[in-house]
């Protein structure tokens, strides 16, 4: 029976978190984590103007129709030289949201030009746990490092093929899910994070 709700219907996406909080909470098993997807909960609209207010939206969307605690992130690719864009709107930057290979081949071509030294480049995470008494927490996390001229690599997905961390030669999408998760914005965030879930499930 489900006693945490993850809010995403990114399949991919529930895999990663459930690998991080899996190693950090004890006793947490898959059967008592269902995602938005497995509750059949309809996506809210995301109106926040934050990382850390998207998430927050989806987590209490989520937390009010299944009355589970509800975790939820919300997390993008801000380019230095683009004034952090595109940030809140990774999702949806080729105007079709999800649209991974479209949103990534539009930011390489927006890049084409800048040289390697100005490519510098960070995913950011926020990580939120709702309660459905409405008690709040959150966490962020960072990656940075630098936009690639080309994809490389096939794990991952959204912008990994085309982003390597700080000291990394290899792309995101070339490291093996255990190691992309232990430097990885999203596992930083969900690291934080996972206390609190703990106490909470304890």
């Amino acid at each position: 029976m489900a006693r945490l709700a993850i809010a995403t219907h990114n399949a991919h996406k529930v895999g990663e978190i459930w690998a991080i909080l899996a190693k950090e909470v004890p006793g947490l098993d898959r059967e008592s984590v269902a995602s938005a997807g497995d509750l059949g909960a309809p996506s809210p609209v995301e109106d926040g103007t934050s990382f850390a207010e998207n998430a927050l939206i989806k987590a209490s969307a989520l937390a009010a129709s299944s009355g589970l605690p509800a975790i939820a992130d919300d997390s993008g690719i801000s380019v230095d030289v683009m004034g952090g864009a595109p940030g809140i709107f990774s999702a949806l930057w080729s105007g079709k949201h999800g649209a991974d290979q479209d949103n990534l081949n539009l930011l390489l071509a927006q890049m084409a030009d800048i040289p390697d030294e100005h490519r510098g480049a960070a995913f950011v995470c926020a990580a939120v746990l709702v309660m459905p008494d409405g008690r709040e927490v959150v966490c962020e996390g960072r990656m940075p490092g630098r936009l690639l001229r080309e994809p490389r690599g096939d794990h991952g997905f959204g912008y990994d093929p085309i982003f390597a961390g700080e000291g990394q030669t290899l792309s995101n999408a070339e490291l093996d899910a255990d190691t992309k998760n232990a430097l990885s914005h999203r596992g930083a965030a969900f690291r934080a994070l996972a206390p609190h879930v703990a106490e909470l499930l304890g």
